[in-house]
């Protein structure tokens, strides 16, 4: 769940970041490039911070927090499911295990999205997407017990890669899920697949009042792997999507609709399927985790080591160039979220197998790590 935050909680704090080259975005509006906003009253949050909340992890994926401050973090291919403390004066303690998922980690697969309940103060339920050895799933993990996971949806198509597994609560209070086409672009395109799609679910599993088809769960199709859903001050949602060769992918999710894959990347002609917000190459992206800061988009981005922040309007057009941050700082970044101290918290996906020499990134002994930052941190040349 990421949180939106106030203007009456936000202050101003300019990044300047550099501008950046991308494949064939659309056109933007004149403008100022973005700024992300420096929020809470915590001091640090609105000076130059920058805080190891954990090291030697092994590949954090899913990331939320819990009404009460403390972080929750879910390690991909061990399915390890970790709780991290705050203290009142926001002092991060040691990672606690909660309890291992059982999980299948070949390839891309393991414990992926996390998502508290909005009612966890009650129903005590973090819901959990994950791979199994034979499908992909979305179950409720009762946190106050040792009881197993509780599937509500299985089925979802798995493989080596492509598996998806953003997991978000909406700000309608349901369900959505981000699935891959598991390897097999055709998924994305059949309506009876529920792989390469956006699933819109109760907390039961079912269909949520309002989908496109009311017996299907089904909110979009023509994915090809979906890894970052956030929702803006409007109530848009917009989605991070691997491409494959041309082009990594921003798009505004409308309900119904068809983004296009396996039969495109990037922009197309075709009315009958929606053009990204934007694009960019992917070795500059492969962008993962997402979240919105007041208007300002943020994405996490692997093979492109950085931070994107980037601007929309309603129509989902940006207003100035995206600006990096970040850039070859902390390796590959897989997951971002506005804690609750007002910090941004980022995990790196640096033991995945990925991190190599050739591609600009050399794990070390401390790797994974989730690391925490003040908005102001990025605005200091690390560009």
């Amino acid at each position: 769940m990421r949180r939106l935050l106030s203007a009456a909680a936000a202050t101003a704090a300019a990044l300047t970041l550099a501008s950046c080259s991308f494949g064939e975005p659309p056109e933007p509006e004149t403008g100022e490039p973005p700024s992300l906003p420096s929020p809470s009253s915590s001091p640090e949050a609105q000076t130059s911070f920058m805080d190891v909340v954990a090291d030697g992890l092994e590949v954090p994926w899913g990331l939320d927090f819990l009404p009460d401050g403390t972080a929750i973090v879910g390690e991909r291919p061990t399915g390890r499911l970790l709780t991290i403390p705050l203290a009142e004066d926001g002092t991060a303690g040691e990672p606690v295990e909660l309890r291992t998922v059982d999980v299948a980690d070949d390839g891309e697969g393991g414990l992926l999205g996390l998502a508290v309940s909005p009612d966890y103060d009650t129903d005590s339920t973090v819901y959990a997407y994950y791979t199994t050895d034979t499908d992909n799933r979305i179950a409720k993990i009762d946190t106050s017990t040792d009881a197993a996971p509780v599937p509500i949806l299985t089925g979802i198509p798995s493989g080596p890669n492509h598996n998806g597994g953003a997991l978000e609560f909406g700000p309608d209070g349901f369900l959505y899920a981000a699935t891959g086409d598991g390897g097999d672009g055709n998924n994305a395109q059949d309506p009876e697949s529920l792989g390469g799609k956006i699933l819109r679910i109760t907390t039961a599993g079912k269909p949520a009042e309002g989908n496109p088809d009311p017996a299907s769960p089904v909110w979009t199709l023509g994915h090809r792997n979906v890894e970052g859903l956030a929702w803006n001050a409007a109530g848009q949602l917009y989605a991070t999507e691997f491409g494959q060769d041309v082009a990594d992918e921003v798009n505004l999710i409308e309900a119904g609709k068809n983004y296009g894959w396996p039969y495109f990347e990037g922009t197309d002609t075709e009315e009958a399927y929606a053009d990204p917000a934007l694009i960019w190459e992917p070795f500059e992206a492969s962008c993962a985790g997402a979240v919105f800061l007041e208007d300002t988009f943020v994405t996490s981005c692997l093979r492109g080591q950085r931070l994107w922040t980037v601007q929309f309007d309603q129509s989902g057009t940006p207003t100035a160039e995206p600006q990096a941050s970040l850039v070859n700082e902390f390796g590959r970044l897989r997951s971002v979220a506005m804690g609750p101290d007002g910090m941004l918290w980022v995990t790196t996906s640096n033991r995945d197998g990925r991190c190599t020499e050739e591609r600009g990134c050399t794990p070390d002994d401390a790797d994974d790590r989730i690391i925490r930052f003040s908005t102001s941190y990025a605005a200091q040349g690390r560009v």
